[in-house]
């Protein structure tokens, strides 16, 4: 067992505040990125070419160190039961990716980054509601804190003024289901292979179908490529997808849903502070409160994570 799995297995209070902080904060900033690089890439193009190279990326980097790829299965038997992981993957890919990712970037070009980001803290309650299905039962705190968190997002929308268009709602409301639908399954019923190199066979999957959709659709660069444009595509790569997203999947595989999807609360605020810094947005102060309010709907997450490793704790 290599020392990646051990730690995901037995993850440190470290680990899961580190992964929680990348989630939070690079999250919260890529939805700009992506208004930005949509300025020369396409929105399908842009997200399968950013997690395609993250995918190689990592996967050469762990290939080096040694881990072990897994193989293509050609069959899996009751008497020998294999993980599909290549195949989970890519289901998991095209929901979390393909259609989750693919729809932000669509929804992109006709919405604020701010609405997109507030819209999309409807996923932790999208995840619990599916998650039932599977047996999977929120803790009272954890209902609680996202009621509160939710309410603030509502408030949050309310207080601001953003472009709307019928056709960028529905790519949101269908990339939060795609989305949803993929973190259950992954948790659920069709894991990936353990450790990073479960999260680079994911991006690579969902990359590839990202592309595909790209060049069905005919998506073309606009040329010359724009300085901010390229920088923000570079962004989305290395701390959107090598940190933030490998992050995302460790959390999935470690803590509650609850707590793995609390950056859709936190998130909302830091694209509102990305608008006033960078794009020069007026926030009022009903808008500070919603910020408030979300971060204590977060606080709560922490509060239910707490008392559930308190109360499955060993006794002495």
């Amino acid at each position: 067992m290599t020392s990646t799995t051990a730690l995901l297995h037995k993850p440190s209070t470290a680990l899961i505040a580190a992964a929680l902080a990348a989630v939070y904060l690079v999250w919260g900033s890529t939805y700009l990125a992506i208004r930005f690089a949509l300025v020369s890439f396409p929105p399908f193009f842009q997200m399968g070419s950013r997690f395609v190279v993250a995918g190689v990326l990592l996967m050469l980097f762990l290939k080096l160190r040694g881990e072990k790829v897994p193989e293509f299965q050609k069959e899996s038997t009751p008497s020998s039961p294999q993980p599909w992981y290549w195949r989970n993957a890519l289901i998991v890919g095209t929901l979390m990716l393909g259609g989750g990712m693919g729809l932000v970037g669509v929804a992109s070009q006709t919405i604020g980054s701010g609405l997109i980001a507030t819209f999309i803290a409807i996923v932790p309650m999208m995840v619990a509601l599916i998650g039932l299905a599977f047996g999977k039962r929120p803790s009272k705190l954890e209902i609680i804190g996202m009621l509160i968190g939710f309410g603030g997002v509502i408030l949050l929308v309310q207080g601001k003024s953003f472009g709307l268009s019928t056709v960028g709602l529905l790519a949101m409301f269908g990339a939060t289901l795609s989305w949803s639908i993929g973190s259950v399954l992954q948790t659920t019923k069709l894991p990936l292979a353990p450790g990073p190199i479960g999260f680079a066979s994911e991006m690579l999957c969902g990359g590839a179908v990202l592309l595909l959709f790209s060049l069905v659709l005919g998506e073309k660069i606009s040329w010359p490529l724009d300085t901010r444009a390229l920088l923000g595509w570079g962004y989305l790569i290395v701390f959107g997808s090598l940190i933030a997203f490998s992050a995302y999947l460790f959390l999935l595989a470690n803590v509650s849903p609850a707590l793995a999807t609390s950056y859709a609360f936190v998130n909302p605020v830091i694209a509102l502070f990305l608008g006033v810094w960078l794009g020069g947005e007026v926030v009022q102060k009903n808008e500070w409160l919603a910020c408030a309010v979300i971060l204590f709907g977060v606080l709560m997450f922490f509060a239910a994570r707490l008392k559930t490793h308190s109360e499955d704790a060993p006794k002495k």
